[in-house]
């Protein structure tokens, strides 16, 4: 058991940390991979963002946010289990990326670490294997990899620096072997040491011990400290990193101890101020969003919010917002707060206790200190007070509005990529409690869909009047939108100028009802699906689905998902097996309900491995339509074809997730699929 994850300042703290790490990637990216002396010429001292001058977007999916939050999911799927082994981790790997297209840097085999990791797990080589040196080799196996998915393991093993390198340990060898592991071991338990120290130095004191003395890693650690302690400025520091330690002494495109060195050089010449920190780490150059994340991670939990407050505006420009583009597509539109649940709530889960949150089934909360959740207005002045969205009108009338969407700017923003589902659909339930503060107002929800072009297409709902001093609640079910995805949501407010609101919550629930297909304008309603197949086209029809090699899956939808009826008529056109899928969790985990070239109907449940729930036989051809109908209940499994063959099963595992078309090797063909609730 760890008791400080009982500590008031606990989530708080996590809350720091995760907007220390978002805030460094999205300060480091646009100079990433520049050596010092060309930022030093072109820009200076790195002490603000640089999106506008280098024209770029600020919030952006980056490796080192995406991999962080989504391999720390292994812990959930594993149902909290203490034994989670490197092979867990390596499972979470194969489920949540989308060989090509998510998460890592596809720089291929023997280039990129994580690519050639993968495909050591993607051809049954499980973990540690993976990332071995004996596999792969010393260069390829100490590049920085490890470190940069690493600070989520010191999060939920708060003040306990052996877990937290331990787990390290287990999440770094999937990927990584030697020096970069050391260096990963040691930034988790930096992390977890941050939530009782209050100095680097004892942070240093506490994690050097958790790995071998005579690394490379240590011996450059201990280095740098002298060369803090002999009263040197960082500028003659970071010379003398650069000529021992530097990118001309270690191979590879971005080795593992050279960037440390700037990680530990910017901590301890920063003196622990959060602003003075992130300067030094992205000013000295070379992998400069990883390495300012890391910086950002760990004083963000040391020196709380205070510290992150204390001087430029870091948090305004990003409002909590968070990208993870994974398999798990309704996860991807995202924000600081609920990667801090999440964290927590498995952090509690580890340790076998409840969860302590009393809004965990509420979507926005605003539960710290400045936190918006990605809302921004128009006409209205937003503002955190007392864990409330405080909202002062500056014009008579005025909306506040957070993203259910990739932007359009943001989807063409280029870099990793960038696959997404809505995370708010039609047939589901928006509600949200409002408190009037000064004088009475009108409010009404409002919700933006893309309907083929850039610019979304407004709705709002009936109006509701919010008297002062007085709580409102207000719903409004998201009608049909002809297929295309819902892109944001909030509130429409009328009244005075200087008239001031309190958003206390904002949620929704229910299940979908819509109908997909039937080819809309445009394109963005292809955006809305999490491709995880070799070819998705649109000729003859809006799905026209390749697989190539294995099985692959083309997803919409959320976790929240749970009980649901999905129908499609596919035109089975080449495959080894081919349906459709309920509770979809990522690549591998889901139930479906498929038809084989064995000319049987089957029921499945796949959690990497496939097992048989139920089968019948089902003589079909190649090109033939085959109308699938599958529902889920509870534990109960329901799947007709063309109306009457019918399997049933029951099942417990996957309680909730997204839906979707999977095919293994071969080709489908559908027009429509369609979402429902279940008839009584």
């Amino acid at each position: 058991m760890n008791s400080y994850i009982h500590n008031s300042n606990y989530a708080e703290q996590v809350y720091a940390g995760v907007l220390g790490k978002i805030i460094g990637v999205y300060l480091g990216r646009p100079i990433e991979g520049w050596p010092h002396e060309h930022i030093e010429k072109e820009i200076g001292e790195v002490d603000h963002y640089l999106h506008e001058e280098r024209g770029c977007q600020l919030v952006v999916p980056d490796d080192d946010i995406t991999g962080t939050f989504t391999f720390l999911r292994a812990v959930v799927d594993s149902e909290y289990s203490p034994e989670l082994t490197p092979a867990m981790i390596g499972d979470s790997w194969m489920n949540y990326i989308i060989e090509g297209r998510t998460i890592l840097w596809w720089g291929g085999m023997g280039t990129s670490t994580e690519h050639t990791a993968y495909l050591r797990l993607k051809h049954g080589i499980s973990a540690p294997l993976s990332g071995s040196i004996a596999l792969n080799g010393k260069t390829v196996a100490e590049q920085i990899g490890a470190q940069i998915f690493i600070e989520g393991w010191g999060l939920i093993h708060p003040g306990d620096p052996e877990s937290a390198a331990d787990y390290a340990r287990r999440a770094g060898s999937v990927s990584h072997d030697g020096e970069a592991v050391y260096a990963a071991q040691l930034i988790a338990a930096m992390t977890a040491l941050a939530f009782v120290h209050e100095d680097v130095e004892s942070l240093l004191d506490g994690a050097l011990p958790l790995i071998p003395a005579e690394s490379t890693i240590a011996n450059m650690v201990g280095e740098i400290r002298t060369w803090r302690e002999s009263g040197i400025e960082w500028r003659s520091a970071f010379q003398k990193l650069k000529r021992k330690y530097g990118y001309e002494q270690y191979g590879g495109g971005c080795h593992v101890v050279p960037n440390h060195g700037i990680v530990i050089l910017a901590l301890l010449f920063g003196g622990g101020d959060f602003s003075r920190s992130l300067m030094i780490a992205n000013t000295c150059g070379w992998d400069t969003d990883c390495n300012s994340a890391n910086v950002g991670s760990i004083l963000g939990v040391m020196g709380g919010l205070a510290g992150i407050d204390a001087g430029y505006d870091w948090r305004g420009p990003v409002r909590d917002r968070i990208y993870l583009p994974t398999a798990d597509g309704g996860r991807c539109v995202t924000d600081a707060v609920r990667e801090t649940k999440a964290i927590v709530q498995t952090a509690f889960g580890l340790h076998d206790e409840p969860s302590e949150n009393p809004h965990s089934n509420l979507r926005f909360t605003f539960d710290f200190p400045g936190s918006v959740q990605g809302f921004a207005g128009d006409g209205i002045r937003v503002s955190n007070t007392d864990r409330r969205l405080k909202l002062t009108l500056t014009d008579s009338n005025g909306c506040v509005m957070t993203p259910t969407f990739p932007s359009a700017e943001d989807r063409r923003a280029g870099g990793y990529g960038l696959v997404a589902c809505p995370t708010l659909s039609p047939g589901q339930t928006v509600r949200a409690q409002i408190r009037g503060a000064t004088n009475s107002a009108s409010v009404a929800i409002r919700i933006g869909a893309f309907a083929g072009g850039d610019e979304p297409q407004i709705l709002n709902s009936e109006w509701h009047h919010v008297e002062p001093a007085g709580v409102t609640a207000v719903e409004y079910c998201v009608p049909d939108l002809g297929g295309y995805p819902i892109s944001e949501v909030g509130l429409y407010v009328e009244g005075n100028v200087g008239d001031e609101l309190e958003l206390e919550w904002l949620t929704w629930d229910g299940v979908p009802h819509v109908h997909l297909g039937k080819t809309p304008e445009g394109v963005v309603w292809r955006d809305a699906w999490v491709n995880g197949v070799s070819e998705f086209g649109t000729w003859g029809g809006p799905f026209r689905l390749s697989q190539n090699e294995g099985t692959g899956l083309l997803i919409h939808g959320c976790r929240e998902w749970q009980d649901l009826a999905v129908e499609s008529e596919i035109q089975v056109c080449l495959v080894e097996n081919a349906g459709i899928a309920v509770r979809v969790q990522g690549m591998q985990r889901y139930y479906a309900l498929r038809v084989t070239r064995e000319g049987e109907a089957q029921l499945i449940k796949s959690l990497g491995d496939v097992a048989v729930l139920a089968r019948a036989p089902f003589a079909w051809e190649f090109d033939e339509k085959i109308r699938f109908h599958l529902q889920v209940s509870g534990n109960h499994l329901r799947g007709e074809l063309n109306g009457a063959t019918i399997l049933e099963a029951t099942d417990d595992e996957l309680q909730d997730g997204a839906i979707a078309f999977v095919l293994t090797e071969g080709r489908i063909d559908a027009q429509q699929i369609s979402i429902e609730p279940i008839e009584k």
